[in-house]
């Protein structure tokens, strides 16, 4: 069963309540996999998680879950690369990720993964869900935890959604006038609303700049640790 398919419109209470439920699934899966990954000493971005995330984000809303898009797509102004393109840019994608991984501040690092899924826009639904997903799989891993906070991340950047899409946009103009995007504007929404997250956990004062996460994660671990 496809819901959408059957609604043919995204605000049915059908289609709404299922989205709900997936993208609760979503983050327990992040949460998940977030672990698995630090616990297995694996931290690196993988073309399997990306397409997990879009998976547990559209599964019986729309076609193709977790399969790269069979078909060109429009998104407002920006027009994403042709479908055939999509898995060698992937690649590429997925490789520059992991190839800056130790030399690259992780803020920006998922600040990239934010836009870049955005502009390469890889599958049929569920892109933005996913690349929110993504950035913050990557900000955690190069963090070395999972970051505390009341809202994450994502939810954060949904809250948000008018500025975030219009940096994003800012960006995809960038990359397709000069061949490099602009992410300032993106980078500041993402540092801000990583330090809104860090400060709503009450644990521990937030970074000054996100780029200190580390040093907050590893003071908020000893905190909360027992003393023997």
């Amino acid at each position: 069963m496809i819901v959408f398919e059957l609604t043919g419109k995204e605000d049915h209470p059908v289609y709404q309540e299922l989205q709900i439920s997936n993208a609760n699934r979503q983050y327990d899966f992040l949460r998940a996999i977030v672990s698995a990954s630090l616990g297995m000493g694996r931290p690196f971005l993988s073309q399997h998680v990306i397409k997990a995330f879009n998976f547990q984000a559209i599964t019986c809303l729309h076609t193709n879950p977790g399969e790269y898009r069979p078909c060109p797509v429009h998104v407002g102004d920006h027009r994403p690369p042709d479908h055939y393109r999509v898995p060698a840019l992937m690649d590429d994608f997925v490789n520059m990720v992991n190839r800056n991984w130790d030399t690259t501040d992780s803020v920006f690092l998922a600040t990239y993964v934010l836009w870049r899924l955005n502009n390469i826009h890889p599958f049929i639904n569920g892109n933005g869900r996913t690349a929110r997903a993504a950035c913050y799989f990557v900000l955690c891993l190069k963090s070395g935890a999972l970051l505390p906070g009341e809202t994450i991340l994502p939810e954060l950047i949904k809250l948000n959604r008018q500025e975030h899409v219009v940096a994003l946009q800012h960006a995809h103009v960038t990359a397709a006038q000069t061949g490099e995007p602009d992410l300032g504007p993106l980078h500041a929404i993402v540092t801000r609303l990583v330090d809104e997250q860090l400060a709503s956990a009450d644990i521990f004062p937030a970074a000054e700049t996100a780029s200190d996460i580390a040093d907050v994660v590893a003071d908020i671990a000893d905190a909360t640790t027992p003393q023997q």
